[in-house]
């Protein structure tokens, strides 16, 4: 049977990505509790990096928010694969998003809604969230974002 986020995601046309594996020395969730600490992800799709580069030379608002986006769904990946199934999620409580820009840069909150409007999307209020997006002079493997996040979940 069909879980409500999953029709949820299905009537807005998503298919989320297989999660990616950690590139480093750490794992890619850990729940604690009721919550899930889901680290950083990338906008990596199938292997590829899809945006590389810096917002503000040559990376537009527009690929960054996609780019936020795409890391957005990663979350949802990795939280699906921590707890078994979205439906489980009763809150999203936090997205931290990281923007590799020059240093004149200053739309981080505009690439960053790519994420948190994802998060409203797919789970209405309850993907209401606080945030944070700072800029960054790099980012690992030279993405243009990175965003971290905290869910609540039902036990």
């Amino acid at each position: 049977m069909t879980g409500h986020i999953d029709a949820r995601l299905a009537e807005l046309g998503i298919v989320l990505p297989k999660s990616a594996a950690p590139v480093a020395a750490y794992v890619p969730s850990v729940v604690s509790g009721n919550l899930v600490f889901v680290s950083g992800q990338i906008p990596i799709r199938d292997g590829d990096i899809l945006y590389k580069g810096r917002l503000g030379d040559g990376v537009t608002v527009e690929d960054g928010y996609q780019a936020a986006r795409l890391c957005g769904l990663n979350l949802l990946a990795q939280v699906r694969d921590a707890v078994g199934d979205l439906d489980r999620v009763r809150r999203v409580v936090k997205l931290g998003g990281f923007v590799a820009c020059v240093p004149e840069f200053s739309d981080h909150p505009k690439v960053i809604n790519g994420a948190s409007d994802l998060m409203i999307d797919v789970f209405g209020e309850t993907g209401r969230h606080a945030r944070f997006a700072v800029g960054a002079p790099s980012l690992p493997l030279g993405v243009a974002v990175e965003v971290d996040g905290v869910f609540e979940v039902l036990s």
